[in-house]
C-alpha cells in the first residue's frame, strides 16, 4: 500500500552498508529506539531485546523517560544508552528506526510546548534525516490526537480531523500533524520507507504516576486513598489499549509492508466516570468520586476504527481494561511503597 510519488515515480531509498550482505557478517537487525526511556518505548525495547537477532540502541533526553525502565538491558552486549535529545542530529548505523521520543502528557507537553512542537518537527526532520543516510526503515509513532476533538465517531484513517492550530495542546497536535506530513514527503520525495502508527490512549506498567493522565491519575489516587477527580462532564469517552498490546502492533507495522497511517488503539470506549467507577471498584471501593474543572480543548470522544489493523497486521487487543488495570495496580504500588492490605 505504498504511496507513490505524485509524478508517479517511486524512489528509491539508499542501500545499507554492503557489510550487511557479506557472507561472514552476523546479520544482527540494529534498531534505534528514540523515547526508548519511555513508558512504551522502554516496553518496545524489552520486546525487541527478546529477539536474540537484533542490536538496540535507545536515544533519550530523560525529559519524562528514566533510566529505571530499563536498568535490566543496561551493560547488555546487544543494547547501547545514548542521552541524546533528538533535535539535535544523530549519527548511527541502524536498519530501523522506532521514532517515539516526544512528551505524551499534557501537563509535560503543556509545561514546555516549545520543546514539544520542536521535537515533533526538528526531531522527526533528523530522524528522516537518518533514514534517508543509512537507508532505515522508520516508524513514528503519531497520535489520535491528529485528529483532535473529533466531528466524527468512531474515528478511522481517512478523516482528516478537528485541530484548533493555536490551543494549549495545539504544540502536541500540530506537531505530530506535521510529522506525519514530513514522514510522507520524505516517502515521497526520496523513497524511505516509512511506517506510520496513530496511537490511541495506552496505559500499564511503568507510565509516569503523576504525568497527568488519566488512567494513572486514578490508579495513584485510589492507592493513596484520595478520591477520584474526574473532569467535567465525565461522559467523554477514552479507549484504552494495554502497552503490550500496542508494543506487539508496533512491532507487526514496522514489520509489514504498510505506510499506514494506522490506527492502534482498544475500539473498547469508556466514559471518564465509568474508567473511574471501575478503578474504585478494583483497587479501593472506599474513594469518593468528585467533579473538577476541565482542561481546555478536551475531545469529547476518542475511539478507533481498527479495521485496517485487523485486515493488514493480523492485530487486535487482547487484554480487557478488568485484566490490564490490576497489572498497573501492582506497578504503582510498588514505586509509591503502599502495600495492598
Amino acid at each position: 500500500m505504498s504511496i507513490d510519488a505524485s509524478n508517479g515515480d517511486q524512489k528509491r531509498g539508499p542501500s545499507p552498508s554492503p557489510l550487511r550482505n557479506s557472507k561472514f557478517y552476523q546479520a544482527n537487525m540494529r534498531i534505534l529506539v528514540t523515547g526508548g526511556a519511555g513508558f512504551i518505548g522502554s516496553h518496545l525495547v524489552d520486546k525487541l531485546m527478546e529477539n536474540e537477532k537484533n542490536e538496540v540502541i535507545v536515544a533519550d533526553n530523560y525529559f519524562t523517560g528514566s533510566k529505571e525502565n530499563l536498568k535490566k538491558w543496561i551493560g547488555h552486549p546487544r543494547f547501547e544508552l545514548i542521552r541524546h535529545d533528538v533535535t539535535e542530529t544523530l549519527l548511527v548505523e541502524v536498519d530501523q528506526i522506532y521514532h517515539l521520543a516526544c512528551p505524551a502528557s499534557p501537563i509535560f507537553y503543556k509545561h514546555n510546548p516549545v520543546k514539544t512542537i520542536k521535537t515533533n518537527v526538528i526531531g522527526t526532520l533528523n530522524m528522516l534525516g537518518l533514514a534517508k543516510r543509512v537507508g532505515a526503515r522508520i516508524l513514528l509513532t503519531s497520535t489520535s490526537e491528529v485528529y483532535g476533538d473529533p466531528l466524527v465517531h468512531p474515528q478511522d484513517e481517512s478523516y482528516w480531523g478537528n485541530v484548533n492550530p493555536i490551543g494549549v495542546r495545539s504544540c502536541y497536535d500540530e506537531g505530530k500533524r506535521v510529522a506525519e506530513t514530513l514522514m510522507f514527503d520524505y516517502h515521497r520525495q526520496h523513497g524511505i520507507e516509512i511506517r506510520i502508527a496513530r496511537i490511541f490512549n495506552t496505559y500499564g506498567p511503568r507510565m509516569n504516576i503523576d504525568d497527568g493522565r488519566v488512567v494513572s491519575n486514578f490508579i495513584a489516587q485510589a492507592i493513596r486513598g484520595e478520591s477520584l477527580t474526574v473532569q467535567a462532564p465525565g461522559t467523554q469517552t477514552r479507549s484504552f489499549c494495554y502497552v503490550s498490546d500496542m508494543v506487539d502492533g508496533l512491532i507487526r507495522l514496522m514489520e509489514g509492508e504498510n505506510t499506514g497511517p494506522i490506527n492502534i488503539g482498544n475500539p473498547g470506549e469508556f466514559t471518564m466516570l465509568e474508567l473511574a467507577e471501575n478503578v474504585k471498584e478494583l483497587i479501593n471501593p472506599d474513594v469518593d468520586i468528585i467533579m473538577v474543572e476541565n482542561t481546555p480543548d478536551d475531545p469529547r470522544q476518542r475511539k478507533p476504527v481498527i479495521t485496517k489493523a485487523k485486515e493488514l497486521l493480523g492485530w487486535e487487543p487482547k487484554i480487557t481494561l478488568r485484566d490490564g488495570l490490576p497489572r498497573m495496580e501492582e506497578d504503582f504500588r510498588q514505586r509509591l511503597g503502599v502495600p495492598k492490605k
